[in-house]
């Protein structure tokens, strides 16, 4: 059988959660899969070259093509359903994508499309006005409904397609994703010095890890930070908050919310983390918290219980179902409730140990390995 697959999200050479979702998923696939041959589509004007152990297997092969999308794929895939992908690949039986990017393919072509979340149906002030146009443009409803199947990273993602787009249950399959190997619980220390230099960590903290937007929530965990430290009754203990990732969206709202804090001095960013150092900045920490809005899955609370780290998220959209027992849950929009939850935790240490020991029996649960088996299962099915 002939697999297509459209790896375009990779272009940018970011790290985000899709390409996360993407770049894992397809390793392990393509390691599991040696009787299919996979060919992948990879299309931009300019695009990050492509250094994957997984793309020198014999059976898989890398179309590269150099249109630009937004300005000539995307608008002839929109306006007159063209190029056919499939063709373009000369010939799939099947074309998955981790992502709902516009591709055209043949009728005798079937597809497969991964819906990550809604989040843009449900929050569009957490973007800015060209992503909402994009979205717009992209018109992911329509998308769905191209797809022979879909693939839901998890049950809320599907609940929210049922309910918004009125797409059949039995249409949607649900697999979750995995948490990568490389995280885990570390011994020896040669690693601490040169990342606490690195990233000018203090030696106690208090980690968020993701984008630096208004959708993850990080202004009300400044407040609910600046709650914790004024209630906080031991004086001698002075825990940061280490706020690690990229800028995004309103980073500057954020970034001087944090500056015009009395306690900004032990309020740190990171900016940039390499993929390579974020399992050491996770075994520093002391607690991770991930106050965001909506995910539909998310990927930071996870590999923070593989670390072996107390952690605090959201009890909104996926996390219930994701983090389990595994965390303390917060309501997002209550800066005194998180502000407790961090106070519970950084005092109270049996309840970290317990919510370590819960939060490695979840992280177990899920698996690239078992995310990539199932995905298979969905593509050789909807092809035969």
């Amino acid at each position: 059988m002939n697999i297509g697959v459209d790896i375009r999200v990779l272009a940018k050479g970011t790290r985000t959660g899709i390409e996360e979702y993407t770049i894992n998923l397809l390793s392990r696939l393509l390691s599991l899969d040696h009787k299919n041959n996979y060919k992948l589509f990879y299309n931009a004007f300019r695009k990050a070259p492509l250094k994957y152990f997984w793309l020198r297997r014999p059976n898989v092969k890398v179309h590269e093509f150099n249109y630009p999308n937004r300005f000539v794929l995307d608008p002839m895939a929109k306006f007159f359903g063209l190029p056919k992908v499939n063709r373009l690949l000369g010939g799939a039986d099947v074309f998955f994508c981790p992502h709902f990017l516009l591709n055209r393919v043949s009728g005798k072509c079937k597809k497969v499309i991964t819906f990550h979340d809604l989040s843009f149906e449900y929050f569009p002030e957490f973007f800015p006005w060209r992503k909402r146009s994009w979205h717009k443009f992209l018109a992911p409803k329509k998308r769905a409904y191209d797809a022979q199947k879909i693939i839901a990273v998890s049950h809320s993602t599907k609940n929210d397609l049922v309910d918004l787009y009125n797409v059949p249950g039995e249409r949607i399959k649900v697999i979750y994703s995995g948490v990568g190997e490389e995280f885990r619980k570390l011994s020896g220390g040669k690693w601490k010095a040169p990342t606490v230099k690195k990233y000018k960590l203090p030696k106690k903290f208090i980690l968020y890890f993701g984008t630096i937007e208004p959708r993850k929530n990080l202004a009300g965990l400044i407040k609910a930070y600046e709650i914790f430290r004024k209630k906080l009754t031991d004086r001698s203990q002075r825990p940061a908050l280490v706020i690690a990732g990229q800028k995004g969206w309103l980073y500057r709202d954020i970034l001087a919310l944090a500056k015009h804090s009395q306690f900004s001095r032990d309020i740190i960013f990171t900016d940039f983390v390499e993929s390579e150092d974020k399992v050491y900045l996770y075994n520093l920490a002391s607690a991770f918290v991930y106050p965001s809005f909506f995910e539909g899955f998310g990927f930071p609370p996870l590999e923070a219980m593989s670390c072996g780290v107390p952690v605090i998220c959201s009890n909104t959209s996926s996390f219930p179902e994701v983090a389990g027992e595994g965390a303390l849950m917060i309501d997002p929009y209550n800066f005194e409730e998180m502000a407790w939850a961090i106070n519970e935790i950084w005092t109270d240490e049996n309840l970290s140990e317990f919510l370590v020991a819960k939060g490695f029996e979840q992280a177990k649960k899920f698996s690239w390995n078992k995310c990539a088996k199932e995905t298979l299962e969905v593509l050789i099915g909807v092809a035969s």
